[in-house]
């Protein structure tokens, strides 16, 4: 089994950590954290590319969208492999595209021929329901739901609670939905 490095051990760094461990895949998952200190965290996140020779595969935790971004890049650059962490209580269909990086937690729901482009977060509870995409380190939040066909861009994060109706239309600019 191979290692995995997760570059953040907050509450999300913990629940991506919590999803490695129960695909079963991994055989050793440890942090790297600025703040936190535990037998798990081997350093700061700056330490990145001293530790990638023991671990081949890392994930960068962060919430902020571009940030998350920004330290795929880095953490591919630097060697590493980006998983796809899906949690395996949720549901994803044998059609759906989960891409290296993107994260699917537990009891969230991916439908048939969606597409979670890389480092995209579908959370607890969220849906993306048939033919959507997903797109590269946009986020679904705690719940919510984006209905059939839909294109979330890049980037964007769909706040709890929030229900995306067939055929939403974005601004240019993303971060707000008509």
């Amino acid at each position: 089994m191979e290692n995995l490095i997760i570059l953040g051990a907050g509450g999300y760094g913990r629940t991506a950590a919590e999803t490695a461990r129960a695909m079963g895949v991994f055989g050793r998952v440890a942090f790297l954290d600025d703040g936190c200190t535990g037998t798990d965290v081997l350093g700061p996140c700056t330490d990145y590319i001293r530790f990638a020779g023991e671990f081949r595969w890392a994930y960068p935790p962060f919430g902020a969208n571009a940030l998350r971004a920004a330290w795929l890049e880095k953490l591919a650059a630097a060697g590493y492999s980006l998983p796809a962490l899906v949690h395996p209580r949720a549901y994803v269909s044998p059609t759906a595209d989960i891409r290296p990086g993107a994260v699917v937690l537990a009891l969230a729901a991916v439908g048939a021929c969606a597409v979670v482009e890389q480092g995209a977060i579908v959370n607890m509870g969220a849906i993306a329901d048939h033919d959507c995409v997903v797109g590269a380190c946009a986020h679904l939040a705690p719940g919510a739901i984006v209905k059939a066909g839909n294109t979330v861009p890049a980037q964007m994060k769909i706040e709890s609670g929030t229900v995306l109706e067939r055929g939403a239309a974005f601004l240019p600019l993303g971060g707000q939905h008509v």
